[in-house]
């Protein structure tokens, strides 16, 4: 478009100079050749446009939007058409309380209130993208910044309308899950009816109050030291029965020796702790009275 204006303003010259009677007028007609090859150049150009690949092209003349998109590569066109590009692949956007983390400098995390009242910090990514066919919509009712439009303020309001259904700790821990999927259905709703598709909703953080983390960290020790405990008596139930099978052992054992043992079974039992013994010893069993008379042999 450029360089037809450039090619109109060269031929206006030399109509200018043909008329005027000066050293120049020999070179009026020159003059609007070179205009006219100008404003044909720059048509050709204006005609051909290049569409990027993962982009698509809508076509807009004098505030009126051509419903038929341009898809990637060579495209011809209307040279006083222009064009504006939509990138149709995905795009994130994210919003964190980490400094540079996220799209808009600072923090940009989502507060919101629980079931239980406390307030609840959320870091949240967004995946989508934009459904080509819907891209002149898009332009006509929501323009080129669909992400600030659209996309920012639609997943900070359905996500502060959704947390008010669960407590802190459950959005922090049991239901996390559910309340994710539940933003994403309600966010997939609004996204598409506006010419976007949401591919994913990662809820990146949940951070609780202090007090919250300070109790939720108090029970947690609490648990530990009562399962600690549990294996401590577990352990000494377990040592006390060995302990009582063991004395049962014992006793029934002596039991036993004092009820079921006879004079030559107690003979025997001697003389074979005797022979056992690493010292040199002589026996003289002792024929009346039944028992052995040790000599030693040193």
């Amino acid at each position: 478009m450029f360089i037809i204006i450039i090619g109109i303003v060269v031929i206006v010259v030399g109509l200018v100079v043909s008329k005027n009677e000066s050293p120049l007028k020999a070179y009026g007609n020159t003059i609007k050749l070179v205009g006219i090859l100008v404003v044909l150049a720059g048509a050709l150009y204006a005609s051909v446009k290049q569409i990027e690949p993962g982009d698509v092209g809508v076509q807009k003349l004098f505030g009126k939007v051509n419903n038929n998109i341009l898809e990637s590569g060579l495209n011809v066109i209307n040279p006083l058409v222009e064009v504006v590009t939509f990138d149709v692949r995905t795009q994130n956007y994210t919003m964190s309380g980490v400094q540079d983390e996220g799209n808009k400098m600072g923090d940009d995390a989502i507060r919101v209130l629980s079931a239980d009242g406390l307030e609840v910090v959320i870091d949240l990514t967004v995946l989508y993208k934009v459904i080509p066919n819907e891209a002149p919509r898009i332009l006509k009712e929501i323009g080129t910044d669909y992400r600030n439009t659209i996309v920012r303020p639609i997943c900070r309001t359905k996500i502060r309308d959704n947390a008010v259904y669960y407590d802190a700790v459950a959005l922090y821990s049991t239901k996390r899950d559910e309340f994710q999927a539940r933003i994403f259905k309600s966010i997939e709703d609004d996204f598409k009816s506006r010419g976007l598709i949401l591919e994913q909703l990662l809820v990146r953080n949940i951070t609780l109050p202090e007090s919250v983390k300070a109790a939720i960290e108090s029970k947690i020790n609490a648990e530990q030291d009562a399962q600690k405990m549990t294996f401590v008596l577990q352990k000494a139930t377990q040592e006390a029965e060995r302990l009582r099978v063991e004395a049962q052992g014992i006793a029934d054992y002596q039991k036993i020796l004092s009820t079921g043992l006879s004079d030559r079974q107690l003979q025997y039992e001697m003389i074979k702790a005797i022979a056992t013994s690493p010292n040199a010893k002589l026996i003289i069993m002792d024929s009346k009275k039944g028992s052995p008379i040790i000599v030693d042999g040193k």
